[in-house]
């Protein structure tokens, strides 16, 4: 059971006890699937421009609009990860949508793993790698399409505008519905469960003041500005921190 056995011992405690539950997860949860956040990642240098973008320039609206091929480059090599099977973190939340115990899961990662893995309640707050539109005439792309493109900025087989990626740029804002969905279910949570955030990037900790319910547990890798307002932090990896919880619930 590991270091953690008492703390484990009371989430589990409080998954048993909740049946409205919704989990909060960021780059942690998907990191153990072998993608890496790529704010960790190295800017680029553009010539044109005589400089170095960051990597969070380089997601930005404004360099879409004017340096799309760094853009898709740096998206295609840090942000695009195909091959990414869904971990054990993922694998635990859709069994506990299964079991009616969780409404839904509030992400920050773009790439579909919570889906893969079972879940059908996800809001994804910054998009999907996954969907993909023209935006000129609209038309959908999977995510083969960007993969497979010939030139760097893919373009519509339809009319020959720019295919954009579904995904949340900086400088763009968050889709309405998907956040209404997002505050409605946290607000009506008896247990919000947030993984693998460091709860520093706008708009997530805005989230946490909505909820009222009577259980906010944090599980990180390393400490969080919120820690002392939650009734229960676990500091570990994600996957692991389940694994046991799952082993106390008597899962397979």
């Amino acid at each position: 059971m590991g270091n953690h056995s008492e703390k484990i011992l009371e989430l589990a405690d409080i998954i048993k006890n909740s049946d409205n539950i919704v989990f909060f997860g960021g780059a942690g949860v998907s990191t153990e699937s072998g993608i890496p956040d790529f704010r960790s990642a190295d800017g680029v240098f553009n010539t044109t421009a005589g400089r170095k973008f960051s990597p969070e320039e380089l997601v930005s609206r404004p360099c879409f609009d004017r340096y799309p091929e760094e853009l898709f480059s740096f998206y295609r090599e840090k942000l695009i990860y195909p091959n990414a099977k869904p971990n054990y973190a993922h694998k635990f939340l859709a069994r506990l949508e299964k079991e009616g115990k969780l409404k839904s899961v509030v992400t920050q990662n773009i790439d579909g793993l919570h889906q893969s893995a079972g879940s059908k309640e996800v809001r994804e707050l910054h998009g999907s790698v996954l969907r993909n539109n023209c935006v000129k005439c609209h038309k959908s792309f999977d995510l083969d399409y960007i993969l497979k493109s010939e030139s760097t900025v893919p373009k519509c087989d339809n009319c020959g505008g720019t295919v954009k990626p579904d995904v949340v740029l900086y400088g763009e804002p968050l889709n309405e519905f998907t956040i209404s969905q997002a505050v409605s279910d946290i607000s009506n949570a008896d247990t919000l469960i947030i993984g693998g955030t460091s709860l520093v990037v706008y708009p997530a900790a805005g989230f946490i003041s909505y909820f009222r319910g009577k259980n906010l547990v944090l599980i990180n890798k390393s400490k969080t500005s919120y820690d002392r307002d939650a009734n229960l932090c676990i500091n570990g990896a994600i996957g692991e921190v389940f694994k046991e919880v799952a082993e106390v619930l008597g899962w397979e």
